[in-house]
């Protein structure tokens, strides 16, 4: 059987590779605390799951329109209106299989071969992987802890050039949780104000878990209006990973023609989700303020853990579920059988010396680090950061 050389554009994401190996430790029956994945280790909440289960009673079990329920986009321009002052109409609503689906739709609805698309690093995993895909040149600009993981507008102005399609960025951000304030935003605002033919994509799935207030989207920008996709989804704010919901609010043209690939690939997202969905969003924010504060409590237990580690240096996530420390300083040193030469080698050492797992930091564009996902319990997160220390203490 020959496959498709396509195939040989993407690769399987780093993320999903470390939880593979986890998993296949943990059979052997080693104990290891999974610190890779960006997964809420809460359950739905319970009014939500209600929602669900009345759906099926109701019998919302038969093919759903390809853009989503009316009431869900309808639903969905509601919440813009209320937690972000956007207005938006249903029209310009599309509702997808998970955030990373409607984050394929807009790319390969945008880019042509040889358009190049700006990601600033670090960044998600799956934003150059959908670019190459689609035959799109990306076009890295690295940006590292010294100025929080954040691209400054004038590094943005001198990234911009006339073949220049599309900038993706995330705010709050995996995998550093840095968050862009609206003096950021606007400054960056200014720059595509300038360069009318970029759009830009939005990635606010960590929207709620924002540990500085208020959530700021560079849609707010009246003269970006039109240029601007907004991806977001249910699987971190409301513990929904496994019901694979995600949204973007964008215009109306780009709609249909997302729509248009969405009707020949997966047609309309669950139903029963969708039902769930609604009720989420038009309903108590209660048990999501409850597990950001949750997040904030472990955030600052493993911060001041990693800051008490000699060699480590890192920043203050302020969204997000995520640690990004700077491990380079380990670079060339052992244990006496494990020599460190790299990120990946410092996340197979944690995996195999302290029975952590981790995902190097390559993987996300930025060599000198790696990132540990602090969403599970304080009490597995005590033990983790105890391992990792006691490892670290072993290279010399």
């Amino acid at each position: 059987m020959e496959l498709a050389n396509r195939l040989d554009l993407i690769t399987e994401p780093q993320t999903i590779k470390m939880a593979k190996l986890s998993r296949e430790l943990k059979a052997q029956g080693i104990n290891i605390i999974d610190l890779s994945l960006g997964e809420p280790d809460f359950s739905t909440p319970t009014h939500i799951c209600d929602a669900a289960k009345k759906a099926i009673d109701d019998g919302y079990t038969k093919y759903p329109p390809v853009a989503g329920y009316p009431e869900l986009r309808d639903a969905i321009c509601a919440k813009l209106k209320r937690d972000n002052g956007l207005d938006y109409v249903r029209e310009e609503i599309l509702v997808s299989t998970g955030a990373k689906h409607s984050l394929a739709n807009a790319i390969l609805a945008l880019v042509n071969p040889g358009d190049e698309v700006i990601i600033p690093t670090p960044y998600w995993v799956t934003y150059s992987s959908q670019v190459q895909f689609a035959e799109g040149t990306v076009k890295f600009i690295d940006c590292g802890i010294d100025s929080d993981f954040k691209l400054t507008a004038e590094r943005l102005e001198a990234a911009i050039n006339d073949k220049t399609k599309l900038f993706i960025f995330s705010s709050p951000c995996n995998p550093t949780g840095s968050v862009y304030s609206k003096e950021e935003l606007a400054a960056l605002a200014r720059v595509f104000k300038r360069h009318p033919r970029v759009c830009i994509i939005s990635d606010e799935i960590y929207e709620y878990i924002n540990y500085k207030g208020e959530h700021q989207s560079i849609a707010q920008f009246s003269e970006l209006r039109d240029r601007v996709i907004i991806v977001n989804g249910m699987s971190k704010g409301f513990a929904m990973t496994g019901w694979r919901l995600g949204y973007m609010a964008a215009p109306k043209e780009l709609i249909q023609a997302c729509e248009k690939l969405q009707a020949q690939f997966t047609s309309g997202t669950n139903s029963i989700a969708q039902r769930a969905a609604i009720t989420a969003l038009t309903g108590s924010l209660d048990e999501t303020h409850k597990m950001t504060e949750a997040f904030r409590e472990r955030r600052d237990y493993v911060i001041a853990a990693l800051r008490d580690m000699p060699g480590v240096k890192i920043n203050m996530p302020e969204g997000a579920f995520y640690a990004f420390p700077n491990i380079s300083s380990f670079f060339g040193k052992s244990d006496g059988s494990t020599t460190i030469n790299n990120d990946e080698d410092f996340s197979m050492y944690l995996l195999h010396k302290a029975n952590v797992a981790t995902v190097y930091g390559s993987a996300f564009g930025n060599p000198n680090c790696i990132r540990i996902s602090f969403a599970t319990s304080m009490e597995q997160l005590k033990d983790a950061m105890g391992r990792i220390c006691a490892a670290l203490k072993q290279l010399h």
